[in-house]
C-alpha cells in the first residue's frame, strides 16, 4: 500500500498548492466568487462535470449498479439530463444576468422583496446539507486508505477543502476541479471500468451469473426513476452550486455548449458506474451493503499504484462536490442573508480587498460549520433528501416561472416558496423523510400557489421587467463594472 499512500499524499498536496496559486489570481469579488466570468469551453465543461459528479455519483452509483444492475445508472443519468436541460434551455440567459446568486436573480426578475431572503434561506440550507453530505464521504474513503476513525477522517478531508477554497475562492476550486475531472476520468472510466469487467469474466459471464433483471434498463422501477427526475433533474436546474458555475462562463455560448459536453459526459459516467457495480455483484454476491461495492472491488482487484489512483478518483469526486457546495453556501450566506440583515445589498460599494476578505471569511466560517455538522449527523441519505425536497418543492417554480412567464409576480413567487416549503416539511413529518409524497405534492402546491396568486396580484412593474429584459439580453448598463473576459 506504500505506493498507494504516496499517490494520495501527492494528490492532496497538489490540491493545497493549487489553492495557494489560486489566491494570487483572486483579487476582486468577481475573481473570487465566479473566476472573473472568463472560463473557456474546456475549463468550463471539465469543472462543471466535476462538481455534479460527486461521491454519491461515484460510490453511490456503483452501489446502485450492485443492487439493481444497469438500471442503477438512472440516478446519475438524471443528473446528466438535468445538466443538459439547463445548458440547452437556460444557461445562456443565466450567464448574461451577471449576478452571483439565485436570489439576486429573483430580485432582478420580481423587483426585490421578501422572496429574495426567504429563497436565500432555503438555498443556504440546501447548499449546507450538500456540503455536509459530501464531507461525510471522507470517512468512507480514508477508512479504506488509512483506517482512520470517522471524526478524524472528516476533519482531515474537510480541512483540505476548506483550506484551498478559502485561499483562492472559485479560482482555486476551478483549478482543483479540473485536476479532479482528469483524475476521475482516468481512475473510473479508463482503469476501474475495464478492469472490473475483465475480472468479472466479461459481459457474457456477467449475464450468465446474474438474473435478467440486472440487464433490464427499467429494472429499478418507474416510480423511482420519476422521483430521480423530480429531485435530481429539476435540482440541477436551480441549485446555487450549479448556477455559480454557469456564472463562470466566458460567454453564453460557452455556458451552452460547455455544459452540453459536461452533461453528455455525465451520461457516460452513469453507465460506467452501473457496469462496475454489476461486475462487483458477480465477484462479491453477498456484500453487507451495496455501498461497499466500490471500496471492495478497488481494494481486492486492482494492482498497487492503480489502486491509489482510483481511490484518488473517489477522493476527487467527493472534493469537487464538497468545494462547490461550500463556496455556494458561503456566497448565499454573505450576499443573500448577511448583507440583507445588515441593510446592504449585493451591489453596495466596497473595495475589492474588503469584498474578497469578507467572502474568504464566510467560506472559512461555513467550512467550520460544515465539518462540525458532518461529525454530528449520522444519516446522510435523510439529510440530503431534506435538502433536495426543500430546494425543488420550494424554489423550482418561482425560479423557472420567472424565466419563462412574464405574468409571474413577487407575491406569486413568495406564496410559491412558502406554500411549497411548508407542504414539503409537513409531508416529511407525516409520511417520512424518505417518502416520495413530500416532493410530489410539495411541488404541486408550489405550482398552484404561483399560478393562482400571480394573476390575482398587481403585475410586476414595467420598469422592473424592462430592466430584466435588458439584463437577459446582456445590455444592462450595470454590467459596465464587470471585468472584460480575457482570452484563454
Amino acid at each position: 500500500m506504500a505506493v498507494d499512500y504516496l499517490v494520495i499524499v501527492v494528490y492532496l498536496a497538489g490540491m493545497l498548492a493549487m489553492g495557494w496559486w489560486g489566491m494570487r489570481r483572486a483579487r476582486s469579488k468577481s475573481e473570487f466568487l465566479v473566476a472573473g466570468r472568463r472560463l473557456g469551453p474546456a475549463m468550463y465543461s471539465g469543472t462543471m462535470a466535476a462538481i455534479v459528479l460527486g461521491g454519491a455519483s461515484t460510490i453511490g452509483g456503483v452501489g446502485l449498479g450492485y443492487q439493481y444492475g444497469l438500471s442503477g445508472a438512472w440516478m446519475v443519468f438524471t443528473i446528466g439530463l438535468g445538466l443538459l436541460a439547463l445548458s440547452v434551455f437556460f444557461s445562456a440567459r443565466i450567464a448574461r444576468l451577471k449576478v452571483y446568486t439565485v436570489s439576486e436573480m429573483l430580485d432582478l426578475r420580481y423587483g426585490g422583496g421578501r422572496a429574495g431572503i426567504i429563497s436565500g434561506l432555503v438555498m443556504w440550507a440546501y447548499t449546507l446539507m450538500l456540503a455536509v453530505t459530501s464531507t461525510i464521504a471522507y470517512a468512507t474513503i480514508f477508512d479504506v486508505l488509512f483506517d482512520l476513525n470517522r471524526t478524524l477522517a472528516i476533519v482531515l478531508g474537510g480541512s483540505i477543502v476548506v483550506a484551498y477554497s478559502t485561499l483562492g475562492g472559485m479560482w482555486s476550486i476551478t483549478l482543483t476541479d479540473m485536476v479532479q475531472f482528469v483524475v476521475k476520468t482516468i481512475g473510473v472510466l479508463l482503469l476501474l471500468l475495464p478492469i472490473a469487467v475483465v475480472k468479472a469474466g466479461g459481459f457474457a459471464e456477467m449475464k450468465a451469473q446474474l438474473p435478467t433483471e440486472y440487464f433490464d434498463p427499467l429494472g429499478i422501477g418507474g416510480e423511482t426513476i420519476f422521483t430521480y427526475v423530480l429531485i435530481y433533474t429539476f435540482g440541477m436546474l436551480i441549485g446555487q452550486d450549479i448556477w455559480q458555475r454557469v456564472f463562470t462562463a466566458r460567454s453564453d455560448r460557452t455556458a451552452k455548449w460547455g455544459g452540453t459536453i459536461a452533461g453528455t459526459y455525465c451520461l457516460a459516467y452513469a453507465l460506467a458506474g452501473a457496469v462496475i457495480g454489476t461486475a462487483a455483484k458477480v465477484l462479491y454476491p453477498k456484500l453487507g451493503s451495496p455501498d461497499d461495492a466500490f471500496a471492495t472491488i478497488v481494494k481486492d482487484e486492482l494492482p498497487m499504484g492503480v489502486r491509489g489512483l482510483v481511490l484518488a478518483a473517489a477522493l476527487a469526486a467527493v472534493m469537487s462536490t464538497s468545494s462547490g457546495a461550500l463556496i455556494a453556501c458561503a456566497t448565499v450566506a454573505n450576499n443573500d442573508i448577511w448583507s440583507r440583515l445588515r441593510g446592504t445589498g449585493a451591489d453596495a460599494p466596497a473595495g475589492d480587498h474588503d469584498e474578497v476578505k469578507g467572502n474568504r471569511a464566510f467560506i472559512l466560517l461555513m467550512g467550520l460549520a460544515v465539518i462540525g455538522t458532518a461529525i454530528a449527523i449520522d444519516n446522510v441519505v435523510e439529510a440530503l433528501t431534506v435538502a433536495y425536497n426543500l430546494l425543488v418543492g420550494g424554489l423550482l417554480v418561482p425560479i423557472l416561472g420567472g424565466l419563462v412567464w412574464k405574468r409571474g409576480t413577487v407575491y406569486g413567487a413568495l406564496a410559491s416558496v412558502v406554500v411549497g416549503g411548508v407542504a414539503v416539511v409537513v409531508l416529511m413529518a407525516t409520511h417520512g423523510i424518505l417518502a416520495n409524497e413530500p416532493v410530489y405534492y410539495g411541488l404541486l402546491a408550489s405550482l398552484a400557489a404561483y399560478v393562482i396568486v400571480s394573476p390575482a396580484t398587481p403585475a410586476t412593474d414595467a420598469a422592473v421587467l424592462a430592466a430584466w429584459r435588458e439584463r437577459l439580453a446582456g445590455r444592462s448598463p450595470e454590467l459596465a463594472s464587470e471585468p472584460v473576459p480575457a482570452s484563454q
